[in-house]
């Protein structure tokens, strides 16, 4: 996400990860960190951590791969519903309603039918094609995401 927002010159995006089962510490996969490099991104610096309460209250929009991984954050930080949200119910919202910020997408949410918050694959455990598409779906879905982060103010 933060390659994108350079693509477009957004300076005042900060991106962070966070597991609900992250081993803390652990670096990115290799598969992952080629296919991220191979998309513009930076994984200097990298090292996995556990998604804590504070981590969530601190950001302003939260992405998740699955509605598993949604509910892992919302079990953490209950209060977060109206900004967490799977990268495809997002996405989705970002490009169905092109007026909306990231205050409005809580309300939006039900426009979204299931089929459209389709979960990412995991590619752990997958060949480097694996990793590759699911990089691919995911860099797909990302520059709406981006623009409504600009709709939003974070320029």
């Amino acid at each position: 996400m933060a390659a994108f927002a350079r693509e477009l010159s957004v300076e005042n995006l900060v991106v962070s990860s966070a597991g609900s089962r992250a081993v803390v510490g652990q670096p990115i996969h290799p598969e992952a960190a080629l296919v991220l490099e191979g998309l513009g991104g930076d994984t200097s610096g990298f090292a996995a951590r556990q998604l804590t309460a504070r981590i969530a209250e601190a950001a302003d929009l939260i992405l998740t791969m699955t509605a598993h991984h949604r509910d892992a954050v919302l079990e953490r930080a209950p209060r977060l519903l109206r900004r967490t949200f799977t990268l495809s119910e997002a996405s989705r919202l970002a490009v169905a309603e092109q007026g909306a910020t990231m205050a409005d997408l809580g309300d939006l949410r039900a426009h979204v039918t299931e089929q459209q918050r389709a979960d990412i694959r995991d590619p752990i455990g997958g060949s480097a094609e694996v990793f590759q598409e699911v990089g691919a779906r995911i860099a797909s879905l990302l520059p709406p995401i981006v623009d409504l982060c600009v709709r939003s103010g974070l320029r």
